[in-house]
């Protein structure tokens, strides 16, 4: 082996440490760098507290989410790349739990918008929605394909939709694939409606194997430029098959992420964790990673969209924390 001059030795040894510290190991072409996005904004985070005295309607008890999960557990959780936003949603189905995730929010930075769950088509909606959204960190509700479904025969329903349009606020919609065509539903009801299907519709991930349905509904979302797709629960659509080995492979990904490209496209792509309840399938940093590299050859501008601009646009959060 030939000898290296000191200049050389301690090129590499800084772009060792320099790996070693952000945890982004050197590409094998030593050509090319590992492309970042500038920022990294969580839109898809759950916190709760079991040990309050009124307790969670969820997780259930005996659950391994069955614990307190506040904001400064998900700020000092390892990840691939920093973290300093989330976009909490809302989980529970108790009204007052609104409430105390803004509680939480006034010592949090990190929180820099909230997915409320409230039910449209109720006698208390209006009440509610309009108590919880003067504060300008309520960016909308999550609402589940099944409520959507028995609510949009309903104009009352309907109407409250609405309301949230002329609000300036967003709906979540969570629920099984089928959840893509409760969104191009609402799309064509309330044109003016936000609407972000989390999940990528709650699809099993299985390589190259596409639910045919799945990417039927997903292409004809192609024209419906008020609805964005939330990539995430990537590794809980993977573990359905084999829990107990999740690829992190990202070319296992590929196929399903494609199909999202080549219709949703990368304007209405953002990034979510479904933390804590993705820690059952892969850590932070490997379904963080998986996203990183399946953008790499789309460019920086791609990975900035997806990971944090696109999320400004869906939930229209003021403030980046620290600037």
């Amino acid at each position: 082996m030939g000898q290296i001059n000191r200049r050389t030795f301690l090129k590499t040894a800084s772009a060792g440490v320099m790996a070693a510290q952000t945890g982004v190991g050197l590409r094998a072409d030593s050509k090319s760098r590992v492309l970042l996005p500038t920022k990294v904004v969580d839109t898809h985070t759950h916190f709760y507290d079991p040990t309050r005295p009124e307790g969670v309607p969820w997780p259930p008890k005996g659950s391994s989410l069955y614990r307190r999960v506040l904001p400064k557990d998900f700020v000092e959780l390892k990840k691939y790349q920093p973290v300093n936003a989330t976009v909490v949603v809302e989980a529970s189905k108790w009204v007052e739990d609104n409430q105390w995730i803004l509680d939480q929010a006034k010592e949090n930075p990190v929180i820099i918008g909230f997915v409320g769950r409230l039910t449209p088509g109720e006698e208390d909606f209006r009440k509610h929605l309009k108590r919880f959204s003067k504060n300008p960190l309520y960016k909308g509700i999550r609402v589940l394909h099944n409520v959507i479904q028995a609510g949009l025969p309903n104009q009352r329903f309907v109407d409250d939709l609405k309301m949230l349009a002329d609000a300036g606020l967003e709906i979540d919609l969570n629920g099984p694939p089928a959840t893509l065509e409760s969104a191009q539903q609402v799309a064509k009801l309330v044109p003016d409606l936000r609407i972000v299907v989390d999940h990528i519709g709650n699809t099993a991930v299985n390589g190259d194997e596409i639910d045919p349905q799945w990417k039927r509904s997903m292409e004809a979302l192609s024209d419906q430029r008020q609805v964005f797709i939330k990539i995430s629960a990537l590794v809980e659509g993977a573990s359905r098959k084999n829990p107990k080995k999740v690829p992190d492979d990202v070319a296992y990904y590929r196929p399903t992420l494609d199909v999202i490209w080549k219709n949703i496209g990368v304007d209405r792509m953002v990034f979510g964790s479904n933390w804590p309840v993705s820690e059952r399938a892969a850590d932070y940093v490997t379904l963080q990673k998986i996203l990183v590299e399946y953008l790499q050859d789309k460019g920086q501008s791609a990975l900035d969209k997806v990971f944090w601009k696109n999320s400004k646009l869906a939930y229209r959060w003021d403030r980046y924390p620290g600037e």
